[in-house]
C-alpha cells in the first residue's frame, strides 16, 4: 500500500519520540531485574540441621532488604542449592553458581573440606565468596571473607576457663575431636591451650563424622582418668558420644568442655542429665538477651517455626549477608572488586552477636564472643568477651602486604 506524504511525515515524527523513551525503557527494566545471592548449604544427609537454619537466616535478610526498598534500587533474589552433605554436590553446584546462574555473590559451605571444596571456583569465575562459621583459623583469601569465630576467639578462653571450673585446677585432659581439618587442627589449637595453662594432654582421638559407637573410646578415657574432657566431634551422629558417655556413668566424673556441642540443637535433643553442665564457647547463643538478638531470634522462628535452635551458624550468616549488603551499599555496585574494596574499610553490621566489623588484612571479622554452660537443656551464658579479634589468623595472613594471597595455612601452633 502505498504512503501518502502526510504519513510519511507522521511516522517520521513518531521515530525520535520512541528511541527517545528507549533508555528510560532499559533503566526500568534493569532496575526490576533481581540481583542474585547464592546458597550453598546441606538441607538433606548428616548436616542437615546445621544448613537449614543458615539458608532461613539468608532468606530472612533477604526479606529485610526488599521490605525497605531493595538494593541499588533493585530486589534480591536468593539462588539455593541443597549440596546434601556431600563434597562432589558442592562442587557442581559452585560451578552453577558461577557460569550458569552468575550470582553476585555467594554465602555458604559448613565444613572446612566443603569450604576448601568450593573456594577455588570461586576465585576462578570472580565470584565474591562469605564462609559464616566458625572454623579453625588460617584461610587468607581476598576472594573470601570469614564471618565466624576462630580459636583464638573462642578456645582460648574455654580452655582455661573449663580448667580451673572446679576449683582444683585440671592438670590431665583428654581430647576428642572430629576427623577432618576442623577437628585435628582445633585439637592442636587445644593441646597449646591446655599446655599454656600448666596442663596435659594424655591423649587425642578422632573420629569420621559417621561414627556412633563411642564405647572402646569411653573404656580408653576411663583407664586414662584424666580431670577434664575437651570434645571437638561435629554432626549428629557424634551426639551419641553423650548419651554412652551418661550410660557409662561418667557424667558426674570427667567434665566436658566442647568447641562444637549445641550448634545444631544437642542440648534440646538430649535429657538434661545427659548435657547439665556441658561447656561451650562461641560468637553466638540464642539466649542472649540483648534487643537485637532477641529481635532476630523472634523473626527467625516466626518465618522458620521448626528450627530447634538458632546457634553462631545461622547468626553469622545472617550477619555475613549484611556486611555484604554494606558493601554494596557503600561501593554503589555489586562488582566484585568494588564491594570487597569497601567492605575492607572496615565495615560493621551491628547485629543479633553485637557488632562484626570487617579486618582488611585477614578478612575476618572482630566480634564478641561468648561463654555458656548448659543448663535445663538451654545454655546459661556465664562470660562476655568483647570485641574478640581473630589473632590466630592474623599471626599468618596479610592481605594488605600480600593481596595476592589465596590459600588457608596452618597456623604454627
Amino acid at each position: 500500500m502505498a504512503l501518502s506524504r502526510r504519513d510519511l511525515l507522521r511516522t517520521a515524527s513518531a521515530v525520535p519520540l520512541s528511541t527517545l523513551a528507549m533508555p528510560a525503557l532499559l533503566r526500568s527494566a534493569k532496575a526490576e531485574t533481581p540481583i542474585l545471592v547464592g546458597s550453598l548449604h546441606d538441607q538433606s544427609g548428616p548436616l542437615a540441621a546445621s544448613g537449614a537454619p543458615m539458608v532461613e537466616s539468608l532468606k530472612l535478610g533477604i526479606e529485610e532488604v526488599n521490605a525497605a526498598g531493595g538494593l541499588l534500587g533493585r530486589p534480591l533474589q536468593l539462588v539455593h542449592y541443597d549440596t546434601q552433605s556431600n563434597i562432589q554436590m558442592y562442587s557442581q553446584y559452585a560451578q552453577q553458581l558461577a557460569v550458569r546462574d552468575k550470582v553476585a555473590v555467594v554465602h555458604g559451605g559448613i565444613t572446612s573440606a566443603s569450604r576448601e571444596a568450593i573456594r577455588p571456583t570461586f576465585n576462578r569465575f570472580n565470584v565474591l565468596y562469605f564462609y559464616n562459621v566458625l572454623y579453625e583459623g588460617g584461610v587468607c583469601d581476598r576472594n573470601t571473607f570469614c564471618t565466624g569465630t576462630t580459636p583464638a576467639q573462642t578456645v582460648e578462653k574455654l580452655v582455661p576457663y573449663a580448667m580451673t571450673k572446679g576449683g582444683k585446677p585440671a592438670k590431665k585432659v583428654y581430647v576428642i575431636a572430629a576427623d577432618y581439618n576442623y577437628g585435628q587442627i582445633t585439637a592442636k589449637w587445644m593441646q597449646k591451650y591446655v599446655k599454656d595453662h600448666g596442663g596435659e594432654t594424655v591423649a587425642v582421638d578422632f573420629f569420621p563424622l559417621d561414627v556412633t559407637n563411642f564405647g572402646p573410646t569411653i573404656s580408653k578415657i576411663q583407664a586414662a582418668k584424666p580431670d577434664l574432657l575437651l570434645s571437638a566431634l561435629v554432626g549428629g551422629n557424634h551426639t551419641a558420644f553423650y548419651r554412652q558417655w551418661t550410660s557409662a556413668g561418667m557424667k558426674d566424673q570427667i567434665p566436658i568442655a566442647s568447641t562444637t556441642f549445641g550448634l545444631v540443637n544437642e542440648p534440646t535433643t538430649l535429657n538434661a542429665a545427659e548435657s547439665n553442665g556441658i561447656l561451650g564457647a562461641y560468637g553466638y547463643f540464642e539466649e542472649l538477651t540483648t534487643p537485637a538478638s532477641t529481635a532476630y531470634v523472634a523473626k527467625l522462628k516466626k518465618q522458620a517455626p521448626n528450627i530447634p535452635y538458632i546457634s553462631e551458624l545461622a547468626a553469622a550468616t545472617y550477619e555475613g549477608f549484611h556486611l555484604w549488603v554494606e558493601g554494596v551499599k557503600k561501593a554503589k555496585s555489586i562488582d566484585r572488586m568494588a564491594v570487597t574494596e569497601a567492605l575492607e574499610t572496615g565495615i560493621s553490621f551491628d547485629g543479633p552477636t553485637g557488632t562484626v566489623t570487617i579486618d582488611h588484612a585477614t578478612h575476618h571479622v572482630t566480634r564478641n564472643a561468648y561463654l555458656a554452660a548448659v543448663k535445663d537443656r538451654k545454655w546459661d551464658v556465664r562470660e562476655t568477651y568483647p570485641d574478640a579479634k581473630p589473632q590466630d589468623t592474623a599471626a599468618v595472613c596479610n592481605l594488605v602486604k600480600n593481596p595476592r594471597d589465596n590459600k588457608q595455612y596452618e597456623i604454627s601452633i
